[in-house]
């Protein structure tokens, strides 16, 4: 009984709002994860060496994304430069993105607030950039002609099964 009188005193003296460290640390790995996502998106779209292959698979848009082709990279590229004139600008633009990160990062004490301020801003940023993405690739699948669509859908289909296979042999 006693014991659960100290814990409770010792909760109360806890800052208000803050909650146990891992909870933060899963939290700001989450977020970081998707931006790496996101971030892996603007790279494959804008750094998509057309004469590399097939399109390649990044880990936002998946199997959506490794259907396509240099020629439908080549096509919307564009488009997505039109939304985001900054990714056209080469990596200074995107190390420009991550400074308030940096920044926050490299203060003692760390300031958790600041850390969470800047990986929201670049949370925002990432998910126009997907949301300009998935209006581009869906305008550009709506606009192929059906001989063309019928192309991507095999691509896709394809695509799909060998993701499937991937997981029947990962989970036996």
């Amino acid at each position: 009984m006693r014991e659960s009188k100290e814990m409770a005193t010792e909760s109360a003296k806890a800052p208000a709002g803050r909650g146990p460290g891992w909870v933060r640390l899963v939290l700001v790995a989450s977020l970081a994860l998707n931006l790496v996502g996101a971030g892996l998106l603007a790279g494959a779209w804008l750094g998509h060496d057309p004469k590399a292959g097939p399109g390649r698979c990044d880990l936002a848009m998946g199997p959506l994304t490794a259907a396509m082709t240099p020629k439908d990279w080549r096509a919307m590229r564009p488009a997505f430069l039109a939304r985001h004139p900054d990714l056209g600008r080469g990596p200074g633009a995107l190390e420009q993105e991550y400074q308030p990160l940096l920044a926050a990062l490299r203060r003692d004490p760390v300031d958790p607030a600041a850390i969470s301020a800047a990986l929201a801003l670049l949370t925002a940023h990432n998910e126009q950039r997907m949301g300009s993405a998935s209006e581009v690739i869906g305008a550009y699948l709506t606009a192929l002609p059906a001989a063309e669509r019928a192309k991507y859908v095999a691509r896709l289909e394809e695509v799909l099964a060998k993701a499937r296979a991937r997981q029947a042999r990962k989970h036996g």
